[in-house]
């Protein structure tokens, strides 16, 4: 099934402001939240994708490339894990869970009943933070996609204590000042009545436990530095200065939390013969009078290999050659751009004597005299063509 657009899912306009983008998030969230629609399935599955476009949304860079790119900017996501898509309930809660002040919005209302499932009712899930890299790849890679095995310095989980910061499995205890639920609740008093509010526990820092003896490897973070190897698939058509993300292959997170997500920024590497211009690749042919005159054929260099083209006799300088469907594909998509062989005719700067003599001969013949004809197109003319 193809995904719905993001604007759509939270109601709001393209150009909305990031206020307007959150308190619609929101609205939605309240609306399909699992605490007010226990065992809805169909409820969950729109909290989720409100969720996952809140989070697109909400990230000027990640929204600017939705903007440009729509779902594609997050190429790769069946193969690679790219984007953010498949998020989980923990996932959601960690992430968003300040969208509603701290705490699921039902807490008050339902009694807190753990709306957060799998997660401990109130407890906090730390996150790791992302990771930036930067993948360069030739043209070829670009366009034909690939696979990249990258060595990355990153937070790994501590072997020593499996990520739970603590000497060994009796080293924790519950949190005596919210009670191992991760929250505080305090009453005040207003001119209104009571008020109720729920903020992250200051002892446990949300865990709802405390170690009572760390591990002497990472002592209590559950994260030790190391390196991992990262296979990246990357997809065809990518392009300078685009984003890609693995989600979860970033920083480990403290405790056991969520990890974070590996951002891949992608450069191209300029090729020696070939330009890009979008999808289309652009070479420039150079072939002498005598070529451009009588005719002739020639290889040019494509992002595939060689390609033979022909030159008709009387050819012209700038005339513009088209090989259908030997650009850059589309990311994602089945289209692909052209190469656009651009004939420049060389004039040689130094002749022999007896090379002379014949283009002296020929200097006055009327074949020689310039005399375009009403179907030649001027350069202004072609270049207008080129960029249609």
């Amino acid at each position: 099934m193809a995904k719905r657009d993001y604007y759509d899912i939270l109601g709001v306009s393209k150009g909305a402001p990031a206020d307007e983008v959150k308190k619609a998030y929101r609205k939605m969230a309240i609306k399909y939240h699992p605490d007010k629609n226990p065992g809805d399935k169909e409820a969950e599955e729109s909290f989720k994708e409100a969720a996952e476009a809140y989070e697109v949304l909400s990230n000027p860079e990640k929204r600017q490339r939705y903007d440009q790119f729509g779902h594609s900017a997050n190429a790769g996501s069946a193969s690679g894990g790219y984007g953010g898509g498949g998020m989980d309930m923990n996932d959601i809660f960690s992430q968003f869970g300040d969208i509603f002040g701290g705490g699921s919005p039902f807490e008050g209302f339902f009694g807190g009943g753990g709306g957060r499932q799998g997660n401990g009712g109130g407890r906090r899930v730390a996150r790791g933070s992302n990771l930036r890299i930067k993948v360069k790849l030739t043209l070829e890679e670009i366009a034909n996609g690939a696979e990249k095995k990258i060595k990355v310095n990153k937070q790994v989980i501590c072997k020593t204590c499996e990520g739970t910061g603590a000497k060994d499995k009796s080293a924790f205890q519950t949190c005596s000042t919210c009670g191992g639920s991760g929250a505080v609740r305090r009453v005040t008093n207003t001119i209104l009545g009571q008020m109720q509010t729920t903020s992250t526990c200051p002892t446990c820092n949300g865990e709802g436990s405390v170690i009572t003896s760390k591990c002497n490897v990472c002592h209590g973070d559950g994260v030790v530095r190391g390196e991992e190897t990262i296979s990246i698939n990357i997809p065809a058509g990518v392009s300078e200065g685009m984003q890609l993300s693995m989600s979860g292959k970033g920083n480990a997170a403290p405790r056991g939390g969520v990890p974070g997500d590996l951002i891949i920024l992608i450069e191209e590497i300029p090729h020696e013969t070939l330009k890009r211009d979008g999808n289309n690749i652009i070479y420039d042919l150079h072939i002498n009078f005598v070529d451009a005159a009588l005719g002739s054929s020639v290889e040019v260099p494509t992002i595939d290999g060689k390609a033979k083209i022909k030159i008709d006799p009387g050819t012209q300088g700038g005339k513009i050659l088209r090989l259908k469907g030997k650009g850059v594909p589309e990311v994602n998509s089945y289209h692909r751009g052209d190469q656009l062989v651009h004939i420049n005719i060389w004039t040689p700067k130094a002749l022999s004597r007896e090379e002379r003599e014949t283009l002296e001969k020929l200097q006055g013949s009327p074949n020689f005299k310039p005399n375009p004809g009403k179907n030649e197109k001027s350069f202004f003319e072609r270049m207008k063509e080129y960029f249609e």
